[in-house]
């Protein structure tokens, strides 16, 4: 049996055999750790059981994934949790250049934005590739929703810098108008932000 389909299976007896006889940071073709492919299907107590025998989660694959970035995207809070617990290195970067708050913001995963932003060393202004911050990311793929005002808040409340503009120089509070959402333009100007 292969380590991936153990671990799909949640068959701890094979995925015991297999660590006593393979590296327990063995990467697959895919460049996924165990530990990766136990985070992309959510298996919280087998991330546990590999960080325990000593897996690096901090292995990026062949997509830049790794669990701490890759449980920030999906909002997967008890794993951030372990692999935070695990000394995960939290100034990495996904493909696209993103920090794991940039996605948490996007989708609107108000815990895992508190608990980067409260315990660990987040840059909140970090650009990716694409020129966008997690307050312009929230805004220009997010829907105007309540969550999404929420989310706004919750990055100003940590001082996100609502000056930053994105790389055509339109800034969030623009975004927010073009988009006409105008309690997210409201809750910017309440923060300070002006054309």
């Amino acid at each position: 049996m292969t380590i991936f389909k153990a671990i799909e299976e949640n068959n701890i007896v094979a995925i015991k055999q297999w660590m006593l006889t393979t590296a327990i940071n063995h990467k697959d073709e895919h460049g996924r750790t165990p530990v990766m492919l136990a985070t992309y299907q959510n298996k919280p107590t087998l991330v546990d059981m590999f960080i325990q025998a000593g897996a690096d989660v901090n292995i990026q694959d062949n997509q830049l994934n790794n669990p701490y970035l890759y449980a920030s995207k999906e909002g997967y809070m008890t794993i951030l949790k372990l692999v935070l617990a695990a000394k995960t290195n939290t100034k990495i970067y996904n493909r696209y250049g993103d920090t794991a708050l940039i996605p948490a913001a996007e989708h609107g995963y108000l815990d895992v934005m508190t608990l980067l932003l409260r315990d660990t060393d987040i840059d909140i202004n970090h650009m990716n590739d694409l020129g966008w911050t997690a307050l312009l990311k929230a805004i220009i793929l997010g829907d105007g929703s309540k969550t999404q005002q929420q989310v706004v808040r919750m990055l100003l409340q940590y001082e996100a810098d609502f000056t930053i503009a994105d790389k055509e120089g339109v800034t969030p509070l623009q975004h927010a108008r073009q988009k006409n959402y105008i309690e997210i333009a409201d809750i910017l100007q309440e923060a300070g932000a002006s054309y």
